[in-house]
């Protein structure tokens, strides 16, 4: 089997509109992980490639690693599903690229209209995933309800102090890096609950000494191990137990509204490397109707009706 072949035999985009699409796809996602407690994870829920996602994940697996290390590159390309996530990686990395500093300059000046924005999104997405449940049960409202207590108490929580050990670096890599491909839930909110944001942002500003170095390995194995292992997991629990699964991560989502929503008060924050990260805050109501309340609305609905018609055209193009 040649290169060629063995490229065409994974999935992914068959054309070079499908192939923009799926890029366009991850610039969502990009977006998405440029935003503080928003996750890319969500934004492969709303435009429909969640189970795709995780079994590209799940394709880097023994066979795929023996093929490498023999140099059989062609049967290597064969196992992983490189067709489908170069064009969303590329996405991901131009969003990340170009439009990080565009999202943290409004997150600053219009902090509000942001937020409001992604609130519709969001909403939208728990109404779009929810219906994907299927039949109404006790055993799905309950996952449901235990995903949203869980997402609503962990990004309410302060960070802690923990060691610098490279173990524990290897461990909060693991989490974080779970904690990305689950909508709702924010991988670098997980580590700044850790108390590693930081820590690991500073390796990379320095990546050339030793001591960096070493922390940037046991970060790279610990991202690599835990979302191997999650992936599997995810992929167990969507094949054997559907409908909980995905009632689960819904909850995600719903507690996860509590992060986002665009009126808050700030009790505590700290500043690294010149950033403004807010460790304690409370959600207010609205002020009373101005002008920035009304497009605060206007901008929810059209954040929720992007999410709708997005769901209108791709069960349209499905049908």
């Amino acid at each position: 089997m040649n290169f060629i072949d063995a490229w065409k035999k994974g999935p992914g985009p068959e054309s070079a509109r499908d192939y923009c699409v799926l890029m366009l796809k991850g610039l969502c996602m990009g977006v998405a992980d440029i935003i503080p407690g928003v996750s890319g994870g969500t934004m492969a829920f709303i435009t429909g490639i969640y189970d795709n996602l995780i079994d590209s994940i799940r394709s880097f697996n023994g066979t795929f690693f023996k093929r490498l290390l023999k140099f059989d590159l062609s049967g290597a390309v064969a196992e992983a599903h490189l067709k489908f996530l170069i064009p969303l990686l590329t996405g991901i990395v131009l969003a990340m690229v170009s439009m990080a500093r565009v999202i943290h300059t409004l997150l600053n000046s219009h902090p509000v209209q942001v937020w409001s924005l992604f609130f519709g999104l969001i909403a939208a997405s728990i109404l779009v995933v929810g219906r994907r449940v299927g039949k109404f049960s006790l055993k799905n409202v309950m996952a449901g309800v235990l995903g949203a207590v869980f997402s609503f108490i962990l990004v309410g929580l302060i960070p802690v102090t923990t060691p610098n050990a490279l173990w524990f670096v290897f461990i909060c890599a693991s989490i974080s890096i779970c904690a990305m491909i689950l909508p709702g839930i924010s991988g670098a909110f997980i580590l700044l609950l850790l108390g590693k944001y930081e820590y690991i942002t500073g390796a990379l500003r320095n990546p050339t000494t030793p001591e960096n170095a070493a922390i940037l390995v046991a970060f790279v194995c610990g991202c690599a191990v835990g979302i191997s292992l999650f992936s599997r997991v995810l992929h167990y629990f969507l094949e054997r137990h559907h409908a909980v699964t995905i009632s689960m991560l819904t909850g995600f989502m719903a507690g996860a509204m509590r992060k986002i929503w665009p009126w808050k008060e700030v009790l505590d924050s700290v500043v690294i490397r010149g950033k403004t990260h807010v460790l304690s805050e409370v959600n207010v109501l609205p002020p009373a109707f101005d002008g920035e309340l009304g497009m605060a609305v206007l901008l929810m609905l059209a954040g929720f009706a992007a999410v709708i018609i997005l769901e209108w055209v791709s069960s349209a193009q499905k049908g």
